[in-house]
Order: C-alpha cells, then sequence, then structure tokens
C-alpha cells in the first residue's frame, strides 16, 4: 500500500481513500492482473492507483477536471501514467459506453449511486466484483437497498480505524472517519 503522505492532495479535491481502507477495498475487490477495473469518483486517484498495481487495466471517471488531473499527477509520480484511462464525465454516460469489466470500484456517485449500482452491475463480468465506499450514512443505506433490490446480498462491513499518534506521554490513538464497504460478487 502507498502511505498516505505519498499522495499529492488538493482542497476541493477528495481523497486519497485512506491507506487502510485501501487495503480493505483490495481485498474485496480481488484484483488480479487480468482484470479491468473502473474507479467511478476517482477523487485524488487513491484507489485508482492501488488498482494500478494490480490490474491489466484501469479506467478512473471523476465530474471533477480538477480531481482529474491531482490523478493524473498521483499516477505519474507513481510511474502509473500511461496504464490508466483518465476520463472526465457523468459517470453513468461513460459506464453506458464501456464493455463488459471485472471491478467496480465506487467511492463517489455525485447522487447518482443506485443508478451506478445498477448499470455497472450489468456490466460487470460473470464473477466481477463491485466495491462501494461510503462515509456518509445515506449513502450506506442507498447501495445496500440499491443492491437488495437487484436481488443481490451485500456484504457489508464498517471500518473504524485509529492511527497512533506519538506524544511526550506515550501514544495516542487519533480515530479516523468510520468508513462503510458494501461489496458483491456477479454470479
Amino acid at each position: 500500500m502507498i502511505p498516505d503522505e505519498d499522495f499529492i492532495q488538493i482542497k476541493g479535491v477528495p481523497g486519497p481513500t485512506k491507506e487502510e481502507i485501501r487495503c480493505l477495498v483490495m481485498c474485496k475487490a480481488q484484483i488480479s492482473s487480468e482484470d479491468t477495473v473502473v474507479d467511478v469518483g476517482c477523487g485524488s486517484g487513491g484507489l485508482t492507483l492501488e488498482s494500478a498495481q494490480r490490474a491489466g487495466k484501469v479506467i478512473a471517471l471523476d465530474k471533477n477536471p480538477e480531481a482529474i488531473d491531482i490523478t493524473r499527477k498521483n499516477l505519474e509520480k507513481h510511474g502509473y501514467s500511461s496504464e490508466i484511462q483518465l476520463m472526465e464525465g457523468d459517470a453513468l454516460v461513460i459506464i453506458e459506453a464501456l464493455h463488459s469489466f471485472d471491478v467496480l470500484i465506487v467511492g463517489g456517485s455525485g447522487g447518482d449511486l443506485p443508478i451506478i449500482i445498477k448499470q455497472g452491475y450489468q456490466k460487470l463480468k460473470k464473477n466481477g466484483r463491485i466495491v462501494i465506499t461510503s462515509i456518509l450514512l445515506e449513502t450506506r443505506v442507498e447501495a445496500v437497498n440499491a443492491l437488495k433490490k437487484m436481488g443481490i446480498t451485500p456484504d457489508v462491513v464498517e471500518v473504524n480505524i485509529a492511527k497512533g499518534k506519538l506524544t511526550e506521554r506515550g501514544t495516542m490513538m487519533m480515530g479516523r472517519n468510520p468508513i462503510t464497504i458494501i461489496s458483491a460478487v456477479k454470479i
């Protein structure tokens, strides 16, 4: 895993997804070198970059041009600029135009999460994986309900990470935001 501090970050662009969360997302995604991964709402590119280290092909989407730019810079910094396809625009339009893929990671949806899940799931190959990360309670509920409505029983994990910070008297555990990871496999 790439340490959080090794990412270029700017105000107004979310991320990167924290290192420990990226680790769990990669575990749920089970990415192999044969896979094509689509990362919706790539933000600053944390999950895009981790996917690039594992997958044969990665397509990263974001509607925010600054997010695409910072993702590009993070990919270049780590030597992955030419292998990744960055696409700025509406995720629904882009996903509709894509061929089938193996893994769908959704870190941001711009309010279109149920449709992105449905459209993305239809494009997943058999045994394809969908992994959704959520910091908002409403997004968690929306993701679970969208999958259940499609007859899919999702795996739902909430993660609470605390990172140690050294002080004069000892190590203080600093809590990070709880994140929910919702995942499923296409049968």
